[in-house]
């Protein structure tokens, strides 16, 4: 078979195709006119189907590639987490080491900060937000509170004293930092 032949079969089959059903007003009866309402109807449910079912799955695509997103995004927070007592260790090490003031505590406080800002690099790299806290209005969002000062240097409210360092992944609060809320002090 050549490629005329092929051609002349294609153009052949379209013209032996039924044409659609044309309406003369001599065939329509009042039958095939309900006949036809009825048709009309049910393809007029058909598109506003067709058309809710295309915006559920458009929605529903959008919605997928959102999480998605979040989930590439959050993925590392549970291993962060962990990492979080670890970054507290750290400080207090060095806490300890500036208290001694000897030629051997000069090069442990180097070398633990060091490996501090190594850690603290690779997991603000990861998204690893610190809260700090000090000096700052208490915001429940953010901030633990573990106790109350009574001072009069600080407004009601502000944060006195930062405890434990707070962490956040991205926009996610990971771990609230934990504080010390001022209070005014009573009158005597």
């Amino acid at each position: 078979m050549n490629k005329t032949e092929t051609q002349t079969e294609k153009a052949g089959a379209t013209e032996n195709t039924v044409p659609p059903a044309t309406i003369d007003a001599a065939s329509l009866t009042p039958e095939r006119f309900e006949e036809l309402k009825e048709r009309a109807a049910k393809a007029g449910e058909h598109w506003d189907r067709l058309l809710r079912t295309t915006a559920d799955f458009d929605n529903f695509k959008k919605r997928a590639a959102r999480e998605r997103t979040e989930a590439i995004q959050f993925a590392n927070a549970s291993l962060l987490q962990k990492l979080l007592p670890v970054m507290d260790s750290f400080e207090m090490a060095l806490a300890a080491a500036q208290t001694a003031k000897d030629a051997q505590s000069a090069s442990l406080q180097a070398g633990i900060t060091m490996v501090q800002s190594q850690l603290k690099g690779i997991l603000a790299e990861a998204g690893l937000d610190e809260i700090d806290a000090t000096g700052k209005t208490f915001d429940p969002a953010l901030h633990e509170a573990v106790s109350q000062k009574e001072t009069n240097e600080l407004p009601e409210g502000q944060v006195v004293q930062q405890i434990r360092r707070g962490y956040k992944l991205r926009e996610r609060l990971l771990r609230p930092a934990a504080v010390v809320v001022a209070k005014r002090a009573a009158a005597k």
